[in-house]
């Protein structure tokens, strides 16, 4: 698949009329007159280009790619005042909006309105650049120590929800970058240093608070709307705004962990170690350790990172053992730290553009080295082009065991599909970062091709897992074509029942839509 048909593609599946459509069609708005309605309703926090929070808002997005440019941000302060706006943007006009919650998804259009030459019409339009419903002061966490539940606002940073739980000895099954944000995290599903202990993130979830298409507030639980409720586990942004999360929480000491870096001879030994560890994490559930082979531009090479964590504080438990056993360490910040400190430090350089992609595969080791041997050759033919090698490839790799999907079932299930996967898998990502539109247009191209290969590669060799992690999926992938069918009809049948007017499908562009999986 090369890129002009892939993107293409992909645009369509976001912005394609519907026969079934019951709005009027999105792009003849003028967009002040979206803002202007927004204001006329007393919504207060309505900014605009000129305005310095605007300016402060856009520079946020964790990626340059998604710093598009809305005709105004509205910043509700409430569920109340989501409401007030999805109506008032869906009501008699003609407005299109974007949801930002943390603002972390890389491509540009997810969480942002506006005009970007490269995403073709998927996002692009002259005379309405649309509206971003911005959550970022929605930023409350309250803790119920009865309950054990912690209930959680969309604007916050999981970093941030760490450190207000702190206080209470407990924390919840997030985000393993601060930085990232709440609602896209919990909605994709959701992988965290407790994903094999407790399940994935959005296993964690025991009541979504939910603005619906026609402006109404809901809960969305075991007992009260159960189908949206299972719904919005890995079904993305298809049925309504979630306005709080509800999670169980756990205690939380200290857990052991941080960063070692390796020379990149030690490759084998650590393909050998991550192979085998995958196959026994349900020997062990409270460990976690994610590899990533880095080209870094500020050393001008290669380097191994191992992100290690025990979410008991347990320091070097015996089943990191032959982990801890390879040499040739070049730096470590082991230690006993907060959940928020441990998050903190996985962070990276800020400034980029980023593109991730991802893929999954059966647990076997010739397909690790056939990944790493490709991906080195692909670093090595962009270096040859970069006008000034300034761009990070990291190659990553999170072991998915069956014991993921155990937790999901016995909690009522999510909408993945990873109950269907019969073998333990391994998911690669690879998160590219760089400067400049047409570096980033080369780079996607080459990205396009490396994965379609490797795809073609596991197929051949037995390896294939149709799986793609939606978190992680570039726009030009469909994650939903890897959900069991069964699946995808039952999110098409709630988000009917729960958006009718399609508001969630057509009004807001962005994300994947499952209208069109």
């Amino acid at each position: 698949m090369k890129l002009s048909s892939a993107v293409s593609a992909a645009a369509l599946a976001f912005v394609r009329p519907s026969s079934q459509s019951l709005l009027p069609p999105v792009g003849d708005q003028p967009v002040g007159t979206c803002c202007s309605i927004l204001e006329a309703v007393g919504l207060e926090h309505v900014l605009y280009p000129e305005d310095q929070t605007y300016q402060d808002r856009i520079e946020s997005y964790f990626s340059v790619s998604a710093r598009l440019t809305p005709g105004c941000i509205v910043q509700p302060t409430s569920a109340k005042e989501v409401a007030l706006a999805v109506k008032a943007l869906t009501r008699g006009t003609t407005c299109k909006f974007a949801v930002r919650g943390g603002g972390h998804t890389a491509f540009p259009g997810a969480a942002n309105s506006g005009s970007y030459s490269l995403f073709l019409p998927l996002i692009v339009d002259s005379l309405n650049d649309g509206v971003t419903i911005d959550l970022g002061l929605m930023r409350d966490t309250t803790y119920d120590a009865e309950k054990k539940v912690a209930r959680i606002q969309p604007g916050q940073t999981w970093a941030e929800v760490y450190g207000d739980l702190e206080p209470y000895g407990v924390t919840v099954p997030g985000g393993r970058t601060g930085t990232v944000g709440i609602g896209g995290f919990l909605t994709g599903g959701g992988n965290t240093f407790y994903a094999a202990r407790h399940g994935l993130g959005c296993d964690n979830v025991v009541n979504f608070q939910v603005v619906l298409g026609n402006g109404r507030i809901v809960d969305a639980n075991a007992k009260k709307n159960k189908d949206l409720f299972k719904a919005l586990k890995g079904g993305g942004s298809n049925f309504g705004i979630v306005t709080r999360f509800d999670m169980q929480a756990y205690d939380a000491d200290l857990l052991w962990g941080g960063l070692v870096s390796y020379d990149v001879s030690t490759t084998d030994q650590f393909v050998d170690a991550y192979h085998n560890w995958t196959n026994n994490i349900h020997n062990y559930p409270d460990g976690s350790i994610i590899p990533f082979w880095s080209y870094d531009p500020t050393i001008g090479g290669e380097v191994i990172l191992l992100a290690y964590e025990d979410i008991t504080g347990v320091e070097e438990p015996a089943a990191f053992d032959e982990f801890l056993a390879i040499g040739n360490v070049l730096s470590s910040s082991m230690r006993l730290a907060t959940h928020k400190n441990i998050t903190d430090e996985l962070e990276i350089a800020p400034g980029y553009r980023n593109i991730v992609f991802t893929f999954t595969f059966k647990n076997e080791k010739a397909v690790f080295h056939e990944i790493l041997t490709r991906r080195t050759q692909f670093v090595e033919d962009f270096k040859a082009q970069s006008p000034d090698g300034d761009f990070y490839v990291h190659g990553i790799f999170q072991s998915i065991p069956t014991l993921f999907a155990e937790h999901a079932v016995a909690k009522g299930g999510n909408m993945l599909g990873l109950d269907g996967v019969e073998d333990n898998a391994v998911l690669f990502q690879i998160q590219m970062m760089i400067k400049g539109e047409d570096q980033e247009a080369e780079a996607r191209s080459r990205l396009v091709d490396l994965f379609d290969g490797l795809k073609e590669y596991t197929v051949e060799v037995g390896a294939d897992v149709d799986w793609v992690y939606l978190n992680y999926a570039d726009y030009t992938q469909d994650p939903f074509a890897g959900y069991p069918s069964d699946n995808v009809a039952f999110m098409k049948k709630v988000a009917r029942k729960y958006d009718p007017l399609r508001v969630f499908q057509e009004r807001m562009p962005g994300g994947f839509k499952v209208s069109e999986a």
